[in-house]
């Protein structure tokens, strides 16, 4: 499969609304949207946010995220990270991650580039270490139905960042 990216367009919001299948895979891309992503949530989010990135495979938009934090010569933080139901378990993620990486790095000079997921996120946990990106924090959240559940903060170690050995 050839995955390509581009920026979101609006054409391409309805095809991304029907990526969550579940309110608990909304809330892992979109913590404070109510399920099901409508369109107007997802225009909100886009307005308030940098770089949407859409990856596309045959001519078919199957991945999406964005910043949420982006500060030249600073931090950039990753969210609305998501994979369509029929493009998981094919390297799309990766491939989406690493883009917002290079973008975070080459357009924004980011010293930093942090994402966030949840506990129950296994997929997300199994993919972002071997990205480079390490846990450096945990917040406790609500999910959408009520129960306690981890937020994970993880920061990419560049080589620049890590600790010296003695």
């Amino acid at each position: 499969m050839l995955l390509t990216h581009r920026p979101v367009s609006a054409d391409d919001v309805p095809t991304i609304c029907s990526f969550p299948q579940t309110p608990q895979e909304l809330f892992f891309m979109f913590p404070k949207a109510q399920y099901p992503l409508t369109e107007e949530q997802l225009h909100a989010s886009i307005a308030q946010r940098s770089d949407s990135t859409v990856v596309e495979a045959d001519g078919c938009v199957v991945g999406f995220a964005n910043f949420y934090a982006f500060e030249h010569d600073g931090r950039c933080a990753i969210g609305n990270v998501i994979v369509s139901p029929k493009a998981r378990g094919k390297g799309v993620a990766r491939y989406l991650v690493e883009t917002m990486i290079a973008i975070a790095f080459e357009r924004h000079r980011a010293r930093d580039v942090e994402l966030s997921c949840f506990n129950e996120n296994t997929a997300g946990l199994l993919l972002y270490p071997t990205l480079g990106f390490e846990p450096f924090g945990i917040e406790e959240r609500l999910s959408p139905d009520g129960r306690r559940v981890a937020l994970i903060n993880l920061r990419l170690v560049t080589k620049a960042q890590a600790p010296i050995a003695e």
